[in-house]
């Protein structure tokens, strides 16, 4: 009767072990909330400059040699540049927001979307008598993110596009480990000199349509590990691993006992 009363115990014990180390599917599955045929507007929105952020800028007009003076010289032997190259042929935007070109100066770039710097620089041409009908193309040349925590890959990735988004972002890493905790992702953001932190849950949909769904350059984004693998890190403290210990004292009693 003993012997019984013992093996069911550690049954229990077991048992109970295992309901705990579960998950539910919507602690699991992603934008779980989200309804099949549902439809969302999308919303766009350009990145802002930030300081360090190499820019492309090429200045052109109807007559080509014209615009020549005001664009840096292409020291490249190859007819097709990478975009490391362009990376050292590019404008630097300096600790005071400020990127240097040939005859115009100092422009200030920080703070304004690409197609915001485009129309200052063609309206400082235009104004100061520089050329005429001139067309203005800048672009980003290291914009990258950071991603960190429980994904497969944890790493920092340049792109190439103007915009990507979180779950792109994710994706390059590899996607998001069987230990993640969906719930809790934090997106950290330089905007302006300021700092921003943001929680985002990756079970819901809710927030697609915030500033957080666009990656912006040099973003940071951590995936916190979930409970399990938190408390699996030390010895004590863990229900699994409390009933795992007491589970083999009590089973070493039993035989012991016999």
């Amino acid at each position: 009767m003993k012997y019984n009363l013992s093996k069911l115990l550690l049954f229990s014990i077991a048992f109970v072990a295992l309901l705990s180390s579960c998950a539910s599917k919507k602690e699991i599955i992603l934008f779980s909330d989200i309804k099949e045929g549902e439809e969302t507007n999308v919303i766009y929105s350009l990145p802002k400059i930030q300081v360090n952020d190499i820019l492309d800028v090429k200045i052109t007009t109807l007559n080509p040699e014209t615009a020549i003076p005001y664009n840096r010289v292409s020291t490249a032997a190859s007819a097709v540049p990478t975009i490391e190259l362009l990376k050292l042929q590019g404008h630097l935007v300096s600790a005071e927001g400020k990127i240097s070109m040939p005859i115009l100066g100092e422009i200030v770039a920080s703070g304004k979307t690409t197609s915001e710097l485009e129309k200052h620089i063609k309206e400082i041409l235009e104004n100061n008598g520089h050329l005429k009908n001139p067309s203005v193309s800048v672009r980003i040349l290291n914009a990258k993110v950071t991603v960190l925590g429980e994904v497969k890959l944890p790493g920092t990735y340049t792109y190439s596009e103007q915009t990507i988004t979180l779950p792109q972002a994710i994706g390059y890493a590899g996607d998001i480990t069987i230990e993640a905790n969906r719930k809790e992702v934090m997106l950290i953001r330089e905007e302006e000199g300021i700092r921003k932190y943001h929680k985002i849950d990756l079970t819901k949909s809710d927030w697609f349509n915030s500033p957080y769904y666009n990656i912006k350059q040099n973003d940071i984004v951590y995936v916190y590990p979930n409970n399990v693998k938190v408390k699996s890190a030390g010895f004590i403290g863990n229900t699994n691993t409390v009933l795992s210990v007491f589970s083999i004292l009590l089973t070493t009693f039993v035989l012991l006992t016999r």
